[in-house]
């Protein structure tokens, strides 16, 4: 994907076949990746029909980083690691940044005795995922098809090529600053990895980036808690809510005190959705 993007991109440039990847990596990312794989099925963090959570990671799935079961396992396996005295460098992001690039997108880490991941039911018994997962890679061949008989090479290089190659790529350069540097409101006591919010990627990682509040408050379907931090997960789920299509969202004030989640003294920048949430359990 990234070599054939680097090569034809250029080439097959129209200005119809940008908007297709601008429209389609935002979907992909916001209501896939971020709302549909990310919250709802890693998290939890919100309920909705069955068919609106099967479309919104399908969605995710269009984003070309794995399947909905391999989408689960990595992140549990990378929340497990970060939360323990002791990490790894590859899921601490510690490596200097081409070398992080290389491990993270091209390599794997086998752990001598990994953690058991054990797939809820709800999930190993549903039909759908299953062939998700079965045939991840091969979702993306009814678009390039359907591409091409539209708009010929130049939107199948820029809807399928340059949209994985630049979300994939994305994916890693938010989580590895994510890791390492940036606006910081909680520190997570006992954790070998913190994470810290890139503000200059909010927008375009659809709340995403908040990585810090995260932390704090990983069971939270709003990333963006501090004003000014831009949401597009968070108005998606908004504008479902008032369709009535989810409810039981789950944000800072339902969950439980965390004895080890401590406050980054203030730094001129409010936060009363946290505090209250601090405060009141």
């Amino acid at each position: 994907m990234t070599a054939a993007t680097l090569i034809l991109g250029p080439l097959y440039f129209t200005w119809s076949a940008f908007a297709l990847f601008l429209v389609t990596c935002a979907i992909t990312l916001c209501a896939g990746h971020s709302v549909g794989m990310h919250r709802r099925l890693i998290h939890n963090s919100f309920e909705c029909p069955l068919w609106l959570e099967h479309l919104c990671v399908y969605l995710g799935v269009l984003v070309g980083m794995a399947g909905p079961v391999g989408m689960m396992r990595v992140h549990d396996m990378r929340d497990w690691a970060q939360r323990q005295r002791a990490c790894h460098d590859y899921f601490g992001h510690r490596a200097s940044f081409w070398r992080d690039g290389w491990h993270q997108l091209h390599c794997e880490l086998e752990l001598a005795r990994p953690p058991v991941f054990r797939l809820e039911p709800r999930v190993a018994e549903d039909r759908v995922y299953r062939f998700m997962e079965r045939t991840w890679m091969w979702q993306q061949l009814p678009w390039a098809v359907a591409f091409f008989l539209i708009g010929g090479l130049p939107w199948l290089v820029w809807g399928i090529c340059a949209r994985v190659t630049v979300c994939v790529t994305g994916h890693w350069l938010v989580g590895h600053f994510a890791h390492r540097e940036g606006g910081q409101t909680w520190i997570v006591e006992g954790a070998s990895v913190q994470g810290y919010d890139v503000r200059i990627a909010g927008l375009i990682s659809m709340g995403e980036s908040w990585h810090n509040n995260h932390h704090a408050y990983p069971g939270s379907a709003k990333l963006g808690l501090e004003p000014g931090q831009v949401d597009l997960g968070w108005t998606m789920l908004m504008a479902f809510e008032r369709l009535g299509l989810v409810w039981n969202i789950v944000t800072p004030d339902h969950l439980p005190f965390r004895a080890s989640l401590r406050r980054v003294a203030d730094r001129g920048q409010g936060c009363p959705v946290l505090t209250r949430a601090f405060m009141r359990a």
